[in-house]
């Protein structure tokens, strides 16, 4: 059984955002409105985080893609009073999305802020209803979402591998943003598979986790920006 991971070099990374919007698209995200936006409650499961950083001589600024950590270790799943996320199969954190109750216990007891609580009932105009992709629910108000690697996509692939006899191609499997990036600044595979680019990347000298310390043991993996 595979173990799915993801590295994103952040050396590549342009910032143009092409990761954000195919996820959007991909999931079902809830269109936001200028004023949801004014009160912190546009929904992105992945964001671009950007930090200046004040050298002797400019201000230049740093872009830290932040998808969900899927950690090993889910600090989130700890206090979900009802299960309704709890460490799956293959290596991802999942959540079930009917069982949700909102009490947002698992968004505080998250250490990457990757969690998103749905304040209002989703809002699709026609021209964008039919462009939802049938794959992925459409979630109510009053549930906390999340990144899950378009785990949909390797379901279907499982299921046409049922359906043709044969076992399931792993490379066949990529969530939209890893397709989206024109930079290829983000790997995905099976990071217990040692030829797979996720692995590679995960060994690099200059990959990291987000506050790995925390011993949450993250499944998403950075490689530092290469200084001259």
């Amino acid at each position: 059984m595979p173990k799915w991971g993801m590295s994103i070099d952040l050396d590549r990374c342009t910032a143009c955002r092409a990761c954000i919007v195919a996820c959007k698209l991909e999931n079902n995200h809830p269109i936001s409105t200028p004023e949801d936006a004014r009160q912190g409650r546009v929904i992105n499961w992945i964001e671009l985080v950007v930090e200046q950083i004040e050298t002797d001589h400019d201000l230049r600024e740093t872009y830290l893609p932040r998808p969900c950590m899927q950690c090993d270790k889910p600090p989130c799943t700890k206090v979900c009073p009802v299960n309704a996320t709890y460490p799956a199969e293959e290596g991802l954190v999942a959540q079930v999305y009917p069982r949700c109750i909102g009490c947002r216990y698992c968004m505080n007891n998250c250490p990457y802020n990757v969690k998103k609580f749905n304040w209002i009932e989703p809002r699709h105009p026609d021209t964008y209803r039919i462009a939802l992709n049938p794959d992925v629910s459409v979630r109510p108000m009053g549930v906390v979402e999340k990144c899950t690697f378009c785990h949909h996509r390797w379901q279907v692939e499982k299921e046409r591998a049922r359906m043709e006899d044969r076992p399931p191609a792993k490379d066949a499997y990529q969530p939209a943003c890893v397709e989206a990036c024109p930079t290829d600044a983000i790997r995905f595979g099976d990071v217990e598979d040692e030829k797979s680019q996720v692995s590679r990347s995960a060994s690099s000298s200059r990959a990291y986790r987000l506050l790995e310390e925390l011993g949450t043991e993250p499944k998403v993996w950075y490689l530092s920006e290469r200084r001259e």
